[in-house]
């Protein structure tokens, strides 16, 4: 049952029928007998200029209780503002049916729910969405970074490691999303710009009192120029993606065998994303700690982004990959997030953002002159 079928004076279907009559007997408290469906198309003038929208309502006639009753049936079509994806236009109808009763003069929500087959499943009394999945055994792969910030030293397994989580992610950037629409991609980079999680979102996650407001302005102003040097001219780097590969979304368990966890945003956009995620947690501790750097982690970020590069030969995501690691510098900069990060570290990262901002390509090997304290222990 989808929007297109119920474009129709009168349901055909004794279980399409079935399920309006159920919805409506549940509703009324008394059974209820569907008259007909049809399009409501009376908010549309003649010579109307506004042509888009968000789906057509359905005009719903039942006798119930000795009466004609008439109620509003919708759902939400696909488009590219933001509804392109089954779980936006889910959140539309969970706002709506917890914010129009704050309205007055507004229409009443009746029901809310979803359609699975030809039967109209009701959340109307649901809380909050839940998810089950499967259970794995393993260790989050964080823990592999605080051992080598403890010893300042990567062993041979760390560097395995890194290389497998290499191989891992440019095997998930080998595959086409599902959707290989341009938009997928003009939307993602969207997203990593101006959306809650994104870089705006994360800005305004910084206290009101931030004493280096400066360094955000600045982010904020330069990933504008970024979105449209990659939301509109980049879109055939569009390819599958984790969204959000991180140390704490691995699992390793002996030797090299790990499991990801939880794929974000999509799963879909520009292989720069994942690749930032993963690699500033290597920075990250070489900058908290630089004595873990020169033999320890920094061989880890080096192993990682060589064994990415062997196996895809993706040279343009070093150009593409500044926005990203600035959005995972802020991140790791917030006082939210992380509220006992060393003021010196929390700036550092901030500058390097900036840096990487006005950069036009980065380069792994040049870390060490993004980050001067890094180099601090070889001198």
């Amino acid at each position: 049952m989808t929007a297109v079928h119920l474009k129709r004076r009168a349901p055909s279907g004794a279980r399409e029928r079935a399920s309006f009559e159920h919805m409506l007997s549940r509703l009324e408290g008394c059974a209820a007998r569907l008259v007909s469906i049809e399009p409501l198309t009376a908010d549309r003038a003649p010579g109307e200029l506004k042509r888009m929208g968000y789906g057509i309502p359905m005009l719903i006639t039942y006798r119930a209780r000795g009466g004609i009753h008439r109620i509003v049936f919708r759902t939400q079509s696909p488009n590219w503002f933001g509804h392109d994806r089954r779980a936006d236009r889910a959140a539309l109808a969970v706002l709506a049916a917890d914010t129009y009763g704050e309205q007055p003069r507004h229409v009443r929500v009746l029901d809310m729910g979803a359609i699975r087959d030809d039967e109209l499943v009701s959340l109307r009394d649901a809380g909050e969405f839940y998810l089950a999945t499967s259970y794995v055994e393993g260790t989050l792969y964080a823990n592999d970074l605080r051992l080598i910030e403890e010893s300042g030293r990567a062993g041979d397994l760390d560097i395995q490691r890194a290389e497998a989580l290499a191989r891992h992610i440019a095997e998930v950037h080998c595959a086409q999303p599902a959707s290989c629409n341009p938009a997928v991609y003009t939307r993602a980079i969207r997203d990593l710009v101006g959306s809650g999680e994104g870089i705006f979102g994360i800005v305004d996650s910084y206290p009101e009192d931030f004493y280096r407001r400066d360094l955000l302005v600045r982010i904020e102003e330069l990933a504008l120029v970024w979105r449209w040097k990659l939301g509109r001219e980049k879109t055939w780097r569009l390819r599958r993606t984790h969204g959000d590969f991180h140390p704490y979304n691995v699992l390793f368990r002996s030797n090299v065998d790990f499991t990801v966890l939880d794929a974000s945003r999509g799963g879909a956009g520009e292989p720069a994303d994942d690749l930032a995620a993963m690699s500033i947690n290597y920075l990250f501790t070489g900058m908290r700690v630089p004595a873990s750097w020169p033999e320890g982690v920094g061989r880890v970020w080096k192993a990682f982004f060589s064994a990415y590069l062997d196996a895809t030969g993706d040279e343009g995501s070093f150009e593409q990959i500044p926005p990203f690691l600035a959005w995972r510098a802020l991140v790791l900069a917030s006082p939210a997030w992380y509220p006992d990060v060393p003021e010196a570290v929390r700036v550092s990262l901030l500058e390097a953002a900036v840096h990487w901002l006005e950069s036009n390509r980065f380069r792994p090997e040049s870390i060490e002159s993004d980050v001067p304290s890094l180099i601090a222990l070889r001198r």
